[in-house]
């Protein structure tokens, strides 16, 4: 892809008034979907192995017999190796492409679920979520990176909101159906049985899956070692819609990550006294909110590129609003109205934290866009993992009180909040600077 085609794609990411693919977009249709699909259906298993510890965090606790702190541990490793992973992984897609990276995820996530059905220890079972973590890393930057090789840029929030609409159709089978094979078949049925899944993606992808349509072949770059490796990361940060994007991923998505990953069932089973069967329903009411949202965001974003911050900080307000209420109630239990519109806003914050790639994406050109988007989805993780490591503690602490525990989501808002706050201008300008830029450099093409 020749430097002006390159900065026609950014031009059309970051203009929603533009209707038409600039040359050198990616043509989309079918081949696209097919393509594009057969990486989602990666990540889409991919997120069935990673909430599965959400339906199974009781049955986790009596099994291995463990209490919060270490029940929390679980999801703490896998959340440390996914967000210690996504600049390495970055790279990797930036260098190898999509297909190498994500045959390479299938393989550890699927051992890592067949390890933690068969393990017989504690030890042996926080080793499987590691190795589960490392595989589940790769998938998600690697459909990003799938989707802005297949599809024209004007599509990329769309594209992205799709992606997260998958991963959470992935958590919907992992709260219905995982939690009922869980209890009707047993632990090592259950997880065991799961894991025949990520066979089945491994083939389709390797079928159907290829890195870029012909003739958009991606420019070559060196790759010089470490030198290079530190040069991608530091351009990459040095970009504050890099930073912007990581801020608000790191805000937005970890409340409803937190409660969905693990404490979400503890927490109305335990403290809310409710049946595992309504409690799952709450659970699959966030998801299916989180899947209705992210369609809503996506059109909204496409149409009006300047809607993102108020999106973003519109969810991060309603989540803190709705948790206070939820929290602070005055009988010792919320009543069923108020959970109910508590697990509808948590569904807000995934396709919120999507907006972050939104600004990552037309920040930097084609050639960092994996390196990027590691920096952004590190965001959210790093959050979800302090959240989940201190409300362990602080329940161990205060004897299970959920409303003191949950109370830290509101410290890492505020931290979140303040840095999107600080960089918002900074990173519009230079989004601007780079729009004018890249429509010179497309009108004046050098003969």
């Amino acid at each position: 892809m020749s430097s002006s085609s390159s900065s026609s794609s950014s031009s059309s990411s970051s203009s929603s008034s533009s209707s038409l693919s600039l040359p050198g977009d990616p043509p989309g249709g079918r081949r696209a979907v097919v393509v594009w699909s057969a990486g989602v259906a990666v990540y889409f298993v991919a997120v069935i192995f990673r909430t599965s510890l959400g339906v199974a965090g009781l049955d986790a606790a009596d099994r291995f017999h463990v209490n919060a702190s270490a029940l929390s541990t679980f999801s703490i490793l896998q959340l440390l190796v996914y967000a210690g992973m996504q600049i390495p992984v970055g790279l990797l897609v930036d260098r190898l492409g999509t297909k190498k990276v994500l045959t390479i995820g299938v393989v550890l996530f699927t051992a890592g679920q067949l390890g933690f059905a068969f393990s017989p220890s504690y030890e042996m079972a926080l080793a499987s979520r590691a190795l589960l973590g490392c595989g589940d890393a790769m998938t998600f930057i690697s459909v990003l990176r799938l989707g802005s090789r297949w599809f024209p840029a004007r599509r990329g929030p769309m594209v992205a909101q799709l992606a997260g609409l998958a991963g959470m159709a992935g958590n919907l089978v992992s709260t219905l159906v995982l939690a009922r094979l869980l209890h009707g078949v047993g632990w090592t049925a259950a997880f065991a049985g799961s894991a025949l899944a990520g066979v089945v993606v491994l083939v389709l992808m390797l079928v159907f899956l290829k890195d870029h349509p012909e003739g958009h072949e991606p420019e070559p770059f060196p790759h010089r070692g470490a030198a290079y490796v530190r040069k991608q990361i530091a351009a990459s940060w040095r970009e504050p819609g890099t930073r912007l994007g990581m801020w608000v991923h790191f805000t937005t998505q970890f409340p409803a990550m937190v409660f969905l990953l693990l404490w979400g069932m503890p927490f109305l089973v335990e403290a809310q006294g409710l049946s595992r069967a309504t409690a799952g329903e709450l659970l699959t009411l966030v998801v299916l909110s989180n899947m209705f949202i992210g369609l809503v965001y996506g059109q909204i974003v496409a149409r009006h590129h300047a809607a993102r911050l108020p999106l973003a900080l519109g969810t991060v307000l309603a989540t803190a609003v709705v948790w206070g209420a939820a929290l602070a109630y005055p009988a010792d239990r919320a009543p069923m109205w108020l959970l109910i519109v508590l697990c509808t806003v948590l569904g807000a914050c995934g396709p919120a934290s999507m907006l972050g790639f939104d600004f990552a994406r037309p920040a930097n050109p084609p050639e960092r866009q994996g390196t990027a988007s590691g920096i952004t989805n590190m965001g959210g993780f790093v959050a979800s993992m302090t959240t989940l490591f201190a409300i362990g503690v602080l329940l161990d602490a205060t004897g299970d009180d959920y409303s003191v525990a949950f109370s830290a989501v509101f410290v890492l808002q505020a931290f979140g909040l303040s840095q999107i706050l600080r960089l918002r201008k900074q990173a519009a300008r230079r989004e601007r600077e780079r729009l004018v830029a890249s429509r010179v450099e497309t009108v004046h093409v050098p003969v």
